[in-house]
């Protein structure tokens, strides 16, 4: 296991659904914001993967929900990569709410994509220290 990343923020009313809490699709958007600020603070975000034309690809989320979150809910979103098996890899995440309680636990599995060949190919060095 890697070490933990954590991003913190506050749920926004753009966040929200008819139901006055955070949505199903937007809760995959914020895990997804919460891995981009994790491998750009390791050195390998946005511009790294332009530059390199290599990248993370998604093949499989599963996520359960656990708690609702509401508005104003100040969250915090945990990030851990588990060792690259070949190409592929898994990411497991968390949100937790104030108190502690996890109210989502996702299992989101990765592969490093040439976006030249598009296809999978094998980690690169950056990425795995990147990941580490």
């Amino acid at each position: 296991m890697s070490s933990i990343f954590y991003y913190e923020m506050i749920i926004r009313e753009h966040h929200l659904d008819s139901y006055g809490h955070v949505n199903n699709a937007t809760y995959v958007q914020i895990l997804e914001e919460a891995r981009w600020e994790s491998i750009t603070q390791s050195g390998y975000g946005f511009k790294e993967v332009q530059a390199l034309k290599k990248g993370p690809v998604i093949l499989d989320i599963q996520v359960q929900f656990r708690k609702e979150i509401k508005l104003r809910d100040k969250i915090k979103i945990s990030v851990e990569s588990d060792p690259m098996k070949g190409k592929i890899g898994v990411i497991n995440q968390k949100i937790y709410k104030e108190d502690g309680l996890v109210s989502v636990e996702a299992k989101v599995t990765y592969g490093m994509f040439d976006l030249v060949t598009r296809k999978l190919i094998d980690p690169t060095p950056e990425w795995l220290a990147a990941i580490k």
